[in-house]
């Protein structure tokens, strides 16, 4: 029996994941995680999906701590999401050693109960420019989870070299289009569906439906 588990925020991506594992795996589990994030309806969204599309389990994890050490605006609601890049040159929404955390947890999850993957829709084609979204950074991780753990895992990433119209051209081969637009929370300022429409994340979401919608036979075949 092959078991994953899916990195599940209760997003566009990360629910376009779960939809694809769901055909392909006989055994999901969806983990999510609780670390004070400024948008905390996600965790309720998550919730809802992940009981209405039918995993076996999910679980939803307190990693409080993270909020404590990592200042963001996704974390701290008196810094607003800004469209401008800081000194560093990442946006200020970038959570630092977040997804460290989450696909470390996540494998020592997959480790407790068998399963043979940790899906996860970071994206390297169409990111706000987290370092920790890189296809480099993600091999670095399973690498180690590999040798730490001395199992075999795999940590996939479907969405790696997607941009957000293929992402959008994906969920719509799994029949999840109307789903994933309607009932997933993407907005850094916790607006489900098609969001605030002004922060950076609801615009890249919004043009990319665009630009699926005005061609979609062309896009479709891309991932074909």
């Amino acid at each position: 029996m092959k078991k994953a588990v899916v990195v599940f925020s209760g997003g566009q991506d990360s629910t376009t994941c779960l939809v694809k594992a769901l055909k392909e795996y006989d055994e999901v589990h969806a983990i999510t995680f609780d670390y004070g994030q400024r948008h905390k309806l996600e965790i309720e969204v998550a919730k809802s999906l992940a009981n209405k599309l039918g995993v076996v389990a999910h679980k939803v994890l307190d990693v409080g701590l993270l909020n404590e050490l990592a200042i963001s605006s996704l974390t701290r609601d008196d810094i607003e999401v800004s469209h401008e890049l800081q000194e560093n040159g990442l946006p200020n929404s970038f959570v630092p050693g977040r997804n460290i955390l989450f696909l470390t947890l996540s494998g020592i999850y997959a480790y407790q109960i068998g399963a043979d993957a940790v899906i996860t829709g970071v994206c390297e084609t169409d990111f706000s420019g987290y370092p920790d979204c890189r296809d480099e950074f993600v091999k670095a991780m399973n690498s180690a989870l590999v040798k730490g753990m001395d199992r075999k895992l795999s940590i996939e990433t479907p969405l790696m070299w997607l941009d957000k119209a293929q992402t959008w051209a994906l969920a719509d081969k799994y029949a999840a289009l109307d789903l994933i637009q309607e009932s997933t929370l993407t907005c850094y300022n916790g607006v489900i569906g098609d969001g605030c429409g002004d922060c950076p994340s609801c615009e890249l979401r919004a043009n990319g439906l665009e630009q699926y919608l005005a061609n979609k036979d062309g896009v479709m075949a891309s991932i074909a």
